[in-house]
């Protein structure tokens, strides 16, 4: 029977090799092992963030060997679907992430009676959406740093130019989205941050206090450019530091290589 804190199963060692450690299906004897866990959920503009020039890669740079970053993006997705998923993704047991971004909002801003309508969520049922996936979050951890995103600013230009670039004549005539409505979405989603007392980073407002913001953040009037990324992951990190989650402040999970004798390297793992 392996000791509380100790390793439940090994791997001899080979020659110059410490044993390995391999944690039982439950995690049990690892979670000391464990980086933290810092969670994006969202939509496509979440499920992107890995791309170059992604927000999300940036911040695995930004914390690497601090905490480990998972997308948990779903290109399409608005609130209503996400609440389908909070259960699988943030299930109530087990070790719970550090902090969790909320990326929805773009998707269920789109009009009724156009294109995209069946991703449009009405927006007092959003709302309640994010309360919702919110509780669940605080039932999972009640440190956990919540941030809530509001959905981007919409180039409607830049969505035609899209469409046509598309479909050609087949494009719609009229806008599947707007930036007014998605506008309304955001004050939402602000007005429930404070609410609910969590984070939240206004994106909807922050863009648009660039001139030029639909060319230097939208690559398709909606998605984002590297500048866009670039932008999302300031505000992001930047509201983290804010909650505590200071990348210089956090240990590293291992020493570092300074710190490993090269004749006794063992010393640095004791």
């Amino acid at each position: 029977m392996a000791v509380p804190g100790s390793c439940p199963s090994t791997v001899a060692p080979s020659a110059g090799h410490p044993p390995i450690c391999l944690a039982d299906a439950s995690g049990a004897g690892s979670q000391d092992m464990l980086r933290p866990h810092l969670v994006l959920f969202g939509d496509s503009i979440t499920e992107q963030s890995f791309r170059p020039g992604g927000w999300g890669a940036a911040l695995a740079d930004t914390y690497s060997r601090k905490a480990d970053i998972v997308v948990r993006g779903y290109g399409g997705y608005n609130s209503r679907w996400a609440l389908f998923l909070i259960q699988r993704i943030f299930p109530l047991v087990g070790l719970p992430p550090v902090a969790t971004t909320i990326f929805f909002g773009a998707n269920d801003a789109a009009l009724p009676g156009r294109t995209s309508q069946r991703q449009h969520v009405p927006v007092e049922e959003y709302r309640q959406n994010l309360k919702t996936i919110v509780n669940h979050l605080k039932d999972c951890s009640k440190s956990m740093v919540i941030l809530l995103i509001t959905p981007p600013p919409i180039d409607e230009d830049g969505r035609e130019r899209y469409a046509r670039s598309q479909y050609g004549e087949d494009a719609r005539r009229l806008p599947e989205r707007t930036n007014e409505m998605a506008g309304v979405y955001a004050g939402q989603c602000i007005e429930l941050a404070k609410e609910m007392d969590v984070q939240c980073v206004d994106l909807w407002s922050k863009m648009q206090a660039t001139e030029g913001w639909q060319k230097l953040y939208l690559s398709d009037g909606l998605h984002l450019t590297p500048e866009g990324n670039a932008l999302v992951h300031k505000e992001v990190v930047q509201t983290l530091r804010g909650a505590g989650l200071k990348a210089e402040d956090m240990p590293h999970d291992f020493p570092h290589h300074s710190k490993i004798d090269g004749v006794h390297p063992e010393r640095a793992f004791q």
